[in-house]
């Protein structure tokens, strides 16, 4: 266990001013408290808690999960849950979908959106999320659903929680502070922030409006991939992972706490804060990771390995090897391979593909078109691969070491097909020439050249 000495926020009365702390490690069992003595030693749960907290555990898997597979945590807060609850009514759920949700018909070919520009008016981030797909049932806890998020304004005395999916925050542009239950997470583009059902948290900004992506995973909970003969080391190192130090909120106002339960968005008022947990411990918890110390392995000396190679976290199905939801990054590496068409190739699998861009150029989508902040999706049998001017370029360079750098795409990928919202179907970002890109890929077939 990697521990790092617990910070002492003490009492926070507004979420302006925080600096947050990390414990560093994957999957630990971490403990962490925010007041002297107020994690209870020995024991779970003492006739009295220190300080006259309530201890409640918070279970992310059934209690009689594996050991290996079973995560909980002991929160010590000054009020449990049910003391943050009222009488709940059905709240607006704007843009926000949730699996199964057939909304829209479009062609079975490769789809792309541009980037969304930012709303100008005020909109939180429940307010600001926009589903683009959805995928599976999240009612049976499998497939996921893929969203935009906008935020041009910093929730207020609300708070949310999400019972339907772990949720996975891809920051394209703008800066956000989540203040949860467990602590404060800031993060910015090129990081990720993963949040578990049923942690409550406050998104604010630490700047100007920001932009995103967000993975709901209504599947097993996200876990580092086995390595197989790659050995203990690279890919996604368990030491860069970051979890919060405890920090509270002791705060009575007028409050609202925003649910999303049943594929529905929920709300009721309350009288104080809900982030009130003054120490913890367990392997339940939100983290962070900054995708830019990823450590990407690949050929060294000829073909092109699959993109399996670049999978940041997993959501694992009942089926080895096959994933709910696998996490996958296309960062800054170097290209060596010898007499090898080196962008991904041309191809059908049964996985199909959500696809962002943080920042920089995607090496398959050289011809414009896929910019920071844009969608692709190339949905499960479907066709796909480099544009013409990617082809072009890729098979006549001179196959010299090369580094693709300043450059940051990743996929949700799921088992899944997905499933097109209205939202996305109707936006006038929505790249309707795209589905006939592969028409400009020209014949070069001459049975007189081998």
């Amino acid at each position: 266990m990697n521990v790092q000495t617990p910070s002492a926020f003490g009492t926070i009365a507004t979420g302006s001013g925080l600096t947050p702390g990390y414990m560093s490690g994957f999957g630990n069992g971490f403990e962490t408290e925010a007041l002297p003595g107020a994690l209870p030693v020995g024991r779970n749960s003492p006739q009295r808690c220190p300080y006259g907290l309530y201890a409640e555990q918070l279970s992310g898997s059934p209690f009689t999960a594996p050991r290996t597979t079973n995560e909980r945590s002991w929160l010590y807060r000054i009020r449990p849950t049910i003391a943050h609850t009222g009488a709940f009514a059905k709240a607006e759920a704007g843009f926000w979908r949730t699996a199964p949700a057939h909304e829209a018909d479009v062609p079975i070919a490769p789809l792309r959106w541009d980037p969304i520009p930012i709303p100008s008016e005020p909109l939180s981030f429940v307010e600001g999320v926009r589903t683009m797909t959805t995928a599976g049932d999240a009612g049976a806890q499998s497939g996921m659903g893929a969203h935009l998020y906008f935020v041009t304004r910093s929730m207020q005395d609300e708070y949310v929680y999400n019972a339907d999916a772990e949720m996975v925050l891809v920051p394209q542009e703008g800066e956000l502070r989540l203040a949860t239950e467990f602590g404060v997470i800031d993060i910015e583009p090129g990081e990720i922030a993963v949040i578990p059902r049923g942690v409550k948290l406050r998104v604010e900004l630490l700047g100007g409006p920001a932009r995103g992506y967000l993975c709901e995973n209504y599947g097993g909970a996200l876990t580092l991939p086995e390595r197989g003969p790659i050995g203990a080391n690279c890919l996604a190192n368990q030491r860069d992972f970051l979890t919060p130090c405890a920090a509270y909120e002791d705060r009575d106002a007028p409050s609202k706490l925003f649910v999303k339960w049943g594929g529905a968005l929920w709300s009721c008022d309350l009288d104080h804060s809900p982030l009130d947990v003054v120490a913890w411990h367990g392997n339940y918890a939100p983290y962070k990771y900054d995708l830019r110390k990823y450590a990407p392995v690949g050929p060294l000396l000829f073909d092109h390995a699959d993109p399996s190679i670049f999978t940041v976290l997993t959501s694992p199905s009942e089926t080895p090897g096959t994933a709910n939801i696998d996490f996958v990054i296309f960062s800054d590496r170097w290209l060596v391979a010898e007499n090898t068409f080196r962008p991904p190739w041309y191809h059908m699998n049964v996985m199909s593909e959500f696809m962002g861009l943080i920042y920089g150029v995607y090496d398959a989508k050289t011809g414009g078109g896929f910019a920071p902040g844009g969608i692709s999706l190339h949905n499960s049998m479907l066709p796909h691969g480099p544009d013409r001017d990617a082809f072009q370029k890729a098979s006549n360079a001179e196959l010299a070491p090369h580094k693709l750098q300043g450059t940051l795409a990743f996929m949700f990928e799921t088992r899944f097909p997905q499933k097109v919202s209205r939202y996305a179907a109707e936006s006038p970002a929505f790249q309707r020439s795209y589905a006939g890109y592969g028409k400009a890929l020209k014949k070069n077939f001459d049975p007189t050249r081998p």
